[in-house]
């Protein structure tokens, strides 16, 4: 169950990857619920709330990829460590298109339920992102 779990994880990023939005409507179930903080569409429930999401940052990173770094599974939740990249030439939140590029890593933990994604909770690395795209100043050493 463990290896089939990680594959329903994995299809939803290749989805996203691919731009294949249909496929959120076979891998997430109706009630499905994103607990990012970061997801300003984490009141649309199911399907339609990651299509949303993943809409946003698509018009935000046009050329946006995912990489699964690693997946570990046990039972019913599936943790995949990925590292995104992408140059931001889109609005994204209110915020203006810096042309720049981006690296960020992070960690997405989805409980499946009979073969489908009911709940993800995401970490990633939001403040590098904004300090990569010049929106935030980078932090200083408390030495200099």
């Amino acid at each position: 169950m463990s290896e089939q779990n990680k594959a329903i994880a994995k299809r939803a990023i290749d989805a996203w990857n691919s731009r294949d939005l249909e496929v959120f409507d076979e891998v997430a179930a109706d009630d499905y619920i994103d607990h990012d903080p970061q997801n300003p569409y984490a009141d649309v429930h199911g399907p339609e709330g990651m299509k949303k999401l993943v809409r946003m940052y698509l018009g935000a990173f046009s050329d946006q990829r995912f990489l699964v770094n690693e997946q570990i599974a046990e039972g019913d939740f599936v943790t995949t460590r990925w590292t995104a990249t992408g140059t931001n030439d889109g609005e994204m939140m209110g915020m203006h298109a810096t042309g720049k590029p981006a690296v960020v890593q992070g960690i997405t933990i989805n409980r499946l339920r009979d073969g489908k994604l009911v709940e993800g909770w995401t970490c990633w690395d939001a403040l590098g992102m904004m300090q990569q795209l010049g929106l935030v100043r980078p932090a200083h050493s408390a030495t200099a």
